[in-house]
């Protein structure tokens, strides 16, 4: 099964709060929520500053951000 990566993203309680709130409010888990957020202020980064190269965006590595396999596995 492929992985998807992680990251770990420290909230304050506040937000903590609030996010678990609007993900509650909206039918979501808070990790759907916050894709959901995230995707959306991509969506208004590129209508504003311009669409993010293909070319620029696979020159970014992300492995350091895929889960570490077990060794039991």
């Amino acid at each position: 099964m492929k992985q998807s990566p992680e990251i770990e993203v420290k909230l304050s309680d506040d937000l903590m709060r609030r996010l678990l709130y609007i993900s509650k409010a909206e039918g979501r888990t808070p990790n759907n929520q916050f894709t959901l957020m995230l995707r959306n202020y991509i969506s208004y980064f590129e209508r504003t500053k311009g669409k993010i190269p293909q070319s620029e965006l696979s020159k970014i590595d992300i492995s350091e951000y895929m889960p570490k396999e077990s060794e039991n596995e």
